[in-house]
């Protein structure tokens, strides 16, 4: 008897489970894992598919059966935390944004920073005023499709592709404009680096945004930066706290405190109210990680935390890792040949829905590859739209570098900033925390109104917006006319799968 559960425990303990990890180029990376595999094995072993040595500023993200978002944590067994049915789905993003990107050591670390900030771009987290959305946009047509060429790029050329929630024919223009007259010679990694410098001067750089509500009912994004804590309402950073000036975080049930001392003893608590406890639990973890990175100097002065004022009462959370100094310090010590880059194309993708030009190049080895999704009625106009020539890149350019450019946020003392000519408003169907299907509803018909593209994660979540068997075949009907109409191998490279997308699929 002793020995058959003995077996059966040992059969439990080996059994492997399958897990899919999609990376910031959009592939994916597909493993097996024990049972009792941790959460730092399963990052080593990305962080070494990715030929990654500057790893801390990345992390492992995944969603709950409640649609809620975390963070994998490394020194927990993975299993155990998804509380899911495998084969698992994760995603590899950056989780602690680098201060001053443009210093990291690696052009592959650069690379991938580059990559999470352009679907903040799209996705809306990093929000900015049309000059410099224009100058961004054009920043990565120049790193991604080369100089402008008028034989391969046709009148309206910059149209064709998705950088933002939505887009208007003037900045369309304005971004051509200067992807054609201010940009010509930079390399890929030349044009990253400067888009680096400029996103990080901005004031949504690096937010990752927790929707809350103030004690008047209003609703804000609460958010932490490598700067410090901010509130984002309308069109506004309401509040900047610096980390030397966060005492304390808080949480008990969906209320969220942050204490907050500054000059001449003036103490402050700012107290905001998450949509559910899950989701305030997640955000005081989310602070208590980011004080704990960017505040401390040594990973020696972590200690653990309690959400309550009396320690053995409440939720208590230990930041795991190495601080941003000690970071900074091993990066210096890298001496190595930089691996080899090789840069994804702008293709059609669940994040960045641009219209695909010629055979996708991943960013990294991959493991396997997957069919690219495209909104159906977008599918359509990018067959219509594909048969121009495909961009080809010089490898002729120069290096032209711009000056570096030292963020120019306010001081604390100045809590109130214009962020954008536009409200703070990132796609729903990319936070972190639950949201009410009225509320998606609504979201959807306002985007499809204003003529922005609506990413396959929002689709799903709305049964208004899933087609038929009938529209399903129609559709496809049309689509195989189109191809038979254009004939070029374009139409070929262009997968358009009129499915459904998985359930329980983790938001960007």
């Amino acid at each position: 008897m002793l020995s058959r559960l003995m077996s059966g425990s040992s059969r439990s303990l080996e059994r492997e489970y399958s897990c899919t990890v999609r990376l910031l180029d959009d592939s994916e990376y597909t493993c097996t894992i024990q049972r009792d595999a941790k959460g730092q094995y399963l990052f080593d072993l990305l962080c070494h598919h990715l030929n990654l040595l500057e790893k801390d500023y990345f992390g492992i993200r995944f969603v709950d059966p409640d649609k809620q978002r975390h963070w994998l944590e490394f020194t927990k067994s993975v299993v155990k935390q998804l509380r899911s049915q495998p084969p698992f789905t994760m995603c590899f993003r950056v989780k602690f944004y680098p201060a001053d990107p443009a210093a990291l050591k690696e052009e592959i670390t650069r690379y991938l920073v580059f990559l999470q900030i352009k679907r903040d771009l799209y996705h809306g987290r990093l929000l900015c005023k049309t000059s410099d959305a224009a100058l961004l946009a054009a920043y990565i047509l120049q790193a991604e499709i080369g100089d402008y060429d008028p034989g391969k790029h046709p009148e309206g050329y910059s149209s064709k592709f998705q950088f933002f929630p939505k887009h208007s024919e003037k900045l369309e223009r304005k971004i051509a404009e200067i992807h054609k007259t201010e940009l010509s010679g930079q390399t890929p990694a030349t044009s990253e680096l400067n888009f680096l410098r400029k996103a990080q001067t901005l004031e949504t750089y690096g937010v990752d945004p927790h929707p809350c509500k103030d004690v008047s009912g209003n609703a804000a994004f609460l958010a932490f930066t490598p700067f410090g804590f901010v509130v984002l309402q309308g069109n506004k950073r309401v509040h900047f706290i610096k980390w030397n000036e966060v005492t304390k975080l808080k949480f008990e049930g969906k209320t969220f405190y942050l204490y907050v001392s500054q000059k001449e003893e003036k103490k402050i608590i700012l107290t905001y109210f998450a949509p559910t406890p899950e989701a305030c639990k997640h955000l005081w973890k989310c602070g208590i990680e980011n004080q704990a990175f960017y505040k401390l100097e040594k990973s020696s002065q972590v200690r653990t935390v309690s959400s309550s004022n009396l320690f053995f009462k409440g939720s208590r959370f230990r930041y795991s890792g190495r601080v941003a100094k000690e970071v900074m310090e091993s990066s210096a010590k890298i001496k190595r040949e930089p691996p080899e880059i090789h840069r994804a194309g702008m293709v059609p993708s669940r994040s960045c829905p641009s219209i695909t030009h010629g055979p996708r190049l991943s960013s990294v080895p991959r493991t396997r590859r997957r069919a690219v999704h495209i909104s159906i009625m977008e599918g359509l106009e990018s067959l219509r739209d594909s048969a121009h020539s495909t961009p080809v890149r010089s490898s002729a350019h120069g290096d032209t570098f711009l000056p570096h450019m030292r963020s120019s946020r306010a001081d604390s003392n100045d809590r109130v900033a214009v962020i954008a000519d536009e409200a703070y408003s990132p796609a729903d169907s990319v936070l972190p925390t639950p949201v009410a299907e009225h509320s998606l509803e609504l979201m959807l018909l306002s985007r499809q109104i204003n003529g922005a593209t609506c990413s396959i994660e929002e689709e799903k979540e709305s049964e208004a917006s899933t087609p038929t068997a009938a529209e399903v075949e129609a559709l496809g009907g049309e689509l195989r006319a189109l191809c038979q109409g254009h004939g070029g191998p374009e139409e070929e490279q262009a997968m358009v799968c009129l499915q459904n997308p998985l359930s329980g699929e983790p938001a960007h």
